[in-house]
């Protein structure tokens, strides 16, 4: 018993050093797994709050571009990136329901589940978010077009992310 106790100090500091080596390499997902014995493992997924402020920071350079073409044509393309903080609230926002990592496939080389202007029936699986090794279908909230994606193969969602806009 008394190895536990100093697996657990080593396990933490594992996780630590872990969660620096994420950040000074500057990656946004990274996952781990420890054997100690033929009943006793660790396994660790570190996932960086980065990835959405990444996400959020592309669209920002766009906006020159819409003060710098004033027609109409850019200015309509130019605010829907910023405009995610928007979508939450737009009624066919999907939403991810768990902490994960976003597939858009069934498998590695198989088609996507849905693109854009697919059209997509209530409880259709629309992508996978992979949480704990658990492969999780995310189904249709209602019928309809999948108008946007805002999520790419790979990515890491936090709760409440929004996945896509089906109208």
């Amino acid at each position: 018993m008394t190895d536990k106790p100093q697996s657990t100090e080593s396990d933490v500091a594992f996780i630590q050093a872990l969660a620096e080596l994420l950040n000074e390499n500057d990656l946004t997902e990274l996952s781990v797994k420890r054997d100690y014995g033929e009943n006793d493992s660790l396994n660790v997924r570190v996932i960086s709050r980065r990835a959405e402020t990444v996400t959020h920071a592309a669209p920002p350079p766009p906006a020159p571009a819409a003060t710098q073409a004033p027609a109409s044509t850019p200015a309509p393309a130019e605010p829907a990136p910023p405009a995610t903080e928007d979508l939450a609230s737009h009624p066919g926002a999907v939403t991810s329901p768990m902490v994960g990592t976003i597939y858009l496939q069934a498998e590695p080389g198989a088609p996507a589940f849905v693109s854009i202007g697919t059209q997509v029936s209530e409880g259709d699986t629309l992508l996978i978010v992979e949480a704990m090794k658990t492969m999780n279908h995310i189904p249709a909230p209602k019928s309809g077009t999948v108008k946007r994606i805002l999520v790419d193969d790979g990515d890491a969602v936090e709760y409440g992310s929004i996945l896509m806009i089906i109208e």
